[in-house]
């Protein structure tokens, strides 16, 4: 399952705002995406993960990667880090 990734992650970066900053840096192995996060906000993620041919995973809800991330709220977005 992908979001095991997310979970085992040595280092993840949560939220938009930490998302975008990581792929503007070119640190971005993989990107996590809420399939119900509202589109206007994820929009530049997708779009920025696209462009640096990082790899997409979406995710049902934004709990579902809350608690991935072992957070007491919803994230839109988590990525993990390069190594």
């Amino acid at each position: 399952m992908p979001i095991s990734e997310l979970i085992n992650a040595k280092v993840r970066k949560i939220g938009i705002k930490q998302s975008t900053r990581a792929l503007l840096e070119d640190q971005v192995e993989k990107v996590f995406i809420a399939k119900n996060a509202e589109q206007h906000v994820i929009r530049r993620i997708v779009n920025l993960a696209t462009e640096k041919n990082v790899e997409i995973v979406y995710v049902s809800t934004m709990h579902e990667i809350g608690s991935a991330c072992q957070i007491d709220v919803g994230a839109a977005t988590a990525v993990i880090i390069k190594e």
